[in-house]
């Protein structure tokens, strides 16, 4: 086998105007990478007078694209070699990242210790690796397992590999592990929680698969994208944030990985589990709520899906030092009335205002959730935290904590609702057995949300309910005419709701 050529060149910059979304690409001309014995995908070391990184290499055919004895740079290597077009780089030939042994070895079924896996997290987190070889992570993952070392492994390196943010005092914190379209509950217990003296600071993930999530949600009242620095001083002026996880580098490497588990629908339980815990860690709380919905399109299908589900959860706050509840709660159909941004944001202050018209089930669900965590501090006795937490919400304090958050946050102009609606009517008269969740959140998908802040549906139905023929079951919002139309005709063969 030909032994890769020691290599001490130097380049002049040319600034590719392209950026890959995150991994460290670079590409040199056909013969300037024959005469260093460079193939299409090798990682070689680029290097100016203050720093360094490792990239993978691509090759241009032609003069056109790069021309000899030029580098062609895309957006993230010239940031962070801070650099611009004719600048001089030198470049050396580096082997593959340590990691891709790591990741053959899961393949075949080994069990990987805390340093292989903190190997594996390193690169993910700093683009070592392309696409291609996180897959194959995510693959081994998934077919071969994680044993309940390697999640509690996978889970450490995640946070180390991160930044890690420490409030004064008790931290607490709650996390769907979701699949129920409208379950917003998050956006009403940490008000109640913040109200009632405790700092519970809600870092969150976009919706991924679903019609919103927390910080999509939030968006809509307040800004979600902010330094450590505001984030610490909201939390230390209200007690509670409601921000987007991804802007603060707190288990990077999970974002990257959700990102290649999405393309292929797959989900490792490990992963998903490492995933949530590593978020909790990097905040350093102390007490943690997890909420499993159960239902057919849920993560948790069945009582001893959701039972192996709660009993991994507690393990993994046990050996990480954190007291960890977990409670299983009905995920067979929606629970608001809105599904999409502004409309679930929208019953989310319905219930903070004590409005009889906001979804009861909701506003029920969210007090027994924060009755729970009020307990947990040990400050409320056992069955008295939800006496607690519905009277700091009948109060008002709730709404006027939430009100104070927002405006900490940065008060944001309410998006619109979409212009375009659409009733889609019952064809029977009778009394609603099923909602289907993954019908209704591919129909709020459809019409735009979550990117369409104004667009998803709002149900006038659920289950339980009579309902006569004719009569509207949801109507759905969409910004523009294309969307709706999308929605409409999904609609016709495929409404979701089982009338008996």
């Amino acid at each position: 086998m030909k032994s890769k050529k020691s290599t001490d060149m130097h380049f002049k910059v040319k600034d590719m105007d392209i950026a890959t979304g995150g991994i460290m690409i670079v590409i040199l001309n056909k013969k300037d990478a024959n005469k260093l014995d460079l193939k299409s995908g090798d990682r070689i070391l680029v290097k100016n007078s203050q720093t360094e990184v490792t990239c993978i290499m691509d090759i241009s055919e032609s003069n056109k694209a790069v021309p000899e004895g030029r580098i062609g740079l895309f957006e993230e290597v010239l940031d962070k070699l801070k650099i611009k077009e004719g600048h001089i780089v030198q470049i050396n030939f580096t082997g593959k990242p340590e990691s891709i042994k790591h990741i053959r070895d899961k393949l075949y079924g080994k069990h990987l210790s805390y340093k292989e896996l903190l190997h594996i997290t390193d690169d993910i987190t700093n683009d070592r690796l392309t696409d291609i070889e996180k897959t194959y992570f995510v693959a081994a993952s998934f077919t071969q397992g994680l044993s309940n070392e390697e999640i509690v492994g996978l889970t450490r390196a995640m946070v180390q590999t991160g930044k890690k943010i420490k409030f004064p005092g008790l931290t607490l914190d709650k996390h769907c592990i979701g699949g129920v379209p409208g379950n917003r509950t998050t956006m009403v217990v940490i008000p109640i929680i913040a109200a009632a003296g405790f700092t519970i600071p809600k870092t969150s993930s976009r919706a991924i698969t679903s019609p919103a999530g927390t910080a999509d949600t939030m968006e809509c009242l307040a800004k979600v994208e902010m330094s450590e620095r505001k984030i610490k001083s909201v939390v230390k002026k209200t007690g509670a944030c409601m921000v987007h996880g991804g802007s603060m580098n707190l288990a990077p490497a999970d974002d990257k990985i959700i990102e290649v588990e999405h393309p292929l629908s797959i989900d490792a339980e490990g992963q998903l589990l490492a995933s949530v815990m590593a978020k909790k860690s990097s905040v350093n709380a102390n007490h943690i709520l997890i909420d499993i919905p159960m239902g057919k399109s849920t993560k948790a299908r069945t009582p001893k899906e959701a039972k192996h589900l709660k009993k991994m959860f507690e393990m993994i706050g046990k050996r990480l030092g954190m007291n960890v509840k977990v409670i299983v709660t009905d995920g067979s159909h929606p629970i608001g009335k809105g599904i999409g941004p502004l409309l679930e944001a929208e019953d989310v202050m319905a219930v903070l205002r004590n409005d009889p018209l906001a979804p009861q089930e909701l506003r029920k669900k969210a007090i027994t959730l924060a009755g729970i965590l009020l307990e947990m501090t040990g400050k409320y006795r056992k069955g008295k935290g939800a006496e607690a937490a519905k009277e700091i919400l009948e109060s008002g304090k709730a709404l006027k904590k939430m009100q104070q958050i927002i405006k900490e946050q940065g008060k944001q102009n309410k998006p619109s609702l979409g212009e375009f609606s659409y009733p889609v009517r019952s064809g029977k008269t009778g009394k609603i057995k099923e909602v289907d969740n993954e019908i209704i959140a591919k129909l709020a998908r459809l019409a735009g949300a979550p990117s369409d802040k104004g667009s998803g549906l709002y149900l006038c139905k659920n289950v339980g309910d009579s309902v006569k023929k004719g009569e509207i079951l949801f109507t759905i919002y969409a910004e523009n005419n294309f969307k709706s139309e999308l929605a409409k005709k999904f609609s016709k063969f495929n409404k979701g709701y089982l009338i008996g």
